[in-house]
């Protein structure tokens, strides 16, 4: 489960830094500067977390299903941290 953990978190992480790059008109510090202004800091985990599908199912397809847990775990930890962003960041 920690190797699905650890996967997961590199997924999500590689998953933010993608939907910065390519979807910021600014370079990657001034981007990581705007979102911290606006509080955006839980959208953009969501959707780097969004990758996490994909090493899910492929960890199902291949009967890792311990693998898939810690995939599970780390997306649900992810959704907890968004939970406390949203509520704790006013």
């Amino acid at each position: 489960m920690l190797i699905g953990f650890l996967v997961a978190l590199v997924a999500t992480s590689f998953g933010c830094f993608l939907f910065i790059e390519f979807f910021s008109t600014v370079d990657f510090y001034q981007s990581l500067d705007l979102i911290k202004e606006g509080n955006l800091e839980g959208k953009v985990l969501v959707l780097g977390a969004m990758a996490n599908f994909f090493v899910f199912f492929v960890f199902l397809k291949k009967k890792q299903i311990y693998r898939a847990r810690g995939v599970l775990m780390e997306t649900f930890l992810i959704a907890f941290i968004v939970l406390w962003l949203t509520l704790f960041s006013k």
